[in-house]
């Protein structure tokens, strides 16, 4: 008896958001993207690319800082930073390596950067804390370079895979972090102009691309340099370098509560928010 086959819903680019130049932290120069209000984007709130080949553009880094109630994924490809925070964790962020930081009820935490070759480019990734998490310990976790899943493709070049579980023509791989407070996965694919690559997903995951170098084709529709595509709901994904091209993918368990955004604080209500403001002023933020 043959077995039906089970249709495959290839998703498309359903919204696309230029990235914007602004500057964080003392004085660093970025390029944003941000989604704190927008379903479609969660469990994700903010994607910050972090790109120079001038230190004056980063040098003064970020000094100590709180937040609470998000987690923040830091991933370089170029130059180092060095992570130190409250709980006394130090760490040095390689190229290549990644650090995952769980803020709960509060961190306060520095980035600075360490030189490499004069150039930097990376990326700091805001995750949103579900409710049930927010007032939890602060974690920390850094994953070097030599930890992060690769995976080579013939015709699909090079997959890094950062966090989660992802599906690639038919072969399951899984990232070094799998702590989230949700499912997230985060994962780098760079290509070759034609080359291709078929992503797995799970169909009611929200997903985004994050293009830094090149250009894609997403179902028909181009996504350039310095543009986040949000895709609509679908099992699969197909992408297809234009040229020589570097790609981020964002695909997460929604998040369905309210979010109310204040500066590094990121609750589920206004309330949640003053309280916050007050505990840091107090000296009382991630004590107790």
């Amino acid at each position: 008896m043959n077995k039906k086959a089970t249709a495959v819903n290839l998703r498309e680019v359903r919204q696309i958001i230029d990235s914007t130049p602004t500057s964080d932290g003392d004085g660093v120069k970025i390029r944003r993207v941000v989604g704190f209000n927008n379903r479609t984007f969660s469990p994700f709130l903010m994607v910050d690319e972090l790109k120079s080949d001038d230190k004056a553009d980063y040098v003064g880094g970020f000094p100590p800082h709180p937040h609470r109630g998000i987690e923040t994924l830091t991933y370089m490809l170029q130059g180092h930073f060095q992570h130190e925070d409250h709980m006394g964790n130090v760490g040095q962020l390689r190229s290549g390596g990644a650090q995952w930081m769980a803020a709960g009820r509060g961190v306060i935490h520095s980035e600075m950067p360490v030189m490499q070759d004069g150039s930097l480019h990376g990326f700091q990734i805001w995750i949103n804390q579900p409710a049930r998490d927010k007032m939890q310990p602060a974690q920390y976790y850094d994953f070097q370079p030599e930890t992060i899943t690769e995976a080579h493709f013939d015709a699909g070049g090079l997959v890094r895979l950062l966090s989660g579980g992802l599906s690639i023509d038919g072969k399951h791989l899984s990232g070094p972090l799998q702590k989230t407070g949700v499912a997230v996965t985060v994962a780098d694919w760079r290509a070759d102009r034609d080359q291709t690559i078929r992503l797995g997903l799970i169909a009611d995951h929200n997903t985004m691309l994050y293009v830094y170098q090149g250009e894609i084709d997403v179902a028909g529709q181009l996504v350039t340099q310095g543009q986040m595509a949000l895709l609509t709901q679908g099992d699969a994904l197909e992408l297809v370098a234009k040229r020589e091209s570097g790609v981020l993918l964002f695909s997460g368990e929604p998040i369905d509560e309210p979010v109310v955004h204040y500066g590094p604080f990121v609750m589920n209500s206004m309330e949640e928010i003053n309280q916050a403001i007050k505990d840091y002023n107090s000296g009382v933020f991630h004590t107790y």
